[in-house]
């Protein structure tokens, strides 16, 4: 009796934890999607002119139009597009109209095109703000010697290019830059993989109290033959 009930309580307490884990995920899905509404408010609304003192805190996302003039100088950011295939992202120090100087992300350039990449002039841009988190521990040194970096990082970025530490992904500009196409922000590129969590937790714990169902019946059958 006692190794009956000890086996009833494994197979119904893994399954309640199993269940609990899956709930857990849909109430993180939930939470997920709540805030990727409100990123997609974000950057969906009225450009605005760059703030005074921008802080990652209150300005992420935030759209803004500029109006000023490419420096020359810009590095590669390793990317890729679907159906389109290998290339860069290109960004350049830009100097506003005020003086000060931040970071453009223009946007894809196909591998084939990037030694003939001409960036000079004035240029108007309307973007949005933005902080990527981009590095981490695997993330390569920048290939300086051919200009390739392989993350955003945008304080590393800005001392290198010798700007602020503010970066504006560019969704659209004028005058057109041949062959370079903007890469806007958009919230399909965040992770939000809590309805596959999901499912998967729900279906071990259909798995779990299936097996345990059926261990129960082969042991009560075979101790039923030995009668």
């Amino acid at each position: 009796m006692p190794h009956k009930l000890f086996t009833w309580l494994f197979i119904v307490g893994g399954t309640v934890i199993l269940l609990s884990l899956g709930q857990w995920q849909v109430n993180r899905l939930v939470w997920k999607q709540s805030i990727l509404v409100e990123i997609d408010g974000k950057i969906s609304g009225l450009p605005q002119h760059l703030p005074s003192a921008v802080k990652e805190t209150e300005h992420k996302y935030l759209p803004v139009e500029l109006s000023g003039k490419i420096k020359g100088s810009f590095v590669k950011v390793m990317a890729s597009q679907k159906f389109i295939g290998a290339g860069y992202r290109v960004i350049t120090p830009f100097e506003l109209q005020k003086g000060n100087v931040i970071l453009v992300d223009l946007g894809f350039i196909r591998h084939e095109f990037a030694s003939k990449i001409n960036l000079s002039g004035d240029l108007n841009i309307i973007g949005n703000l933005h902080w990527p988190k981009e590095v981490d521990f695997f993330t390569p040194d920048p290939d300086q010697k051919n200009n390739i970096w392989f993350a955003r990082d945008v304080n590393e970025l800005s001392k290198e290019l010798g700007t602020e530490p503010i970066l504006v992904v560019a969704k659209s500009f004028s005058p057109l830059i041949v062959h370079l196409d903007p890469l806007p922000i958009n919230t399909k590129n965040i992770p939000n993989n809590h309805k596959q969590y999901a499912i998967t937790w729900f279906a071990l714990a259909f798995i779990w109290l299936g097996m345990g169902l059926f261990f129960i019946y082969r042991t009560s059958k075979t101790r039923g033959r030995k009668i």
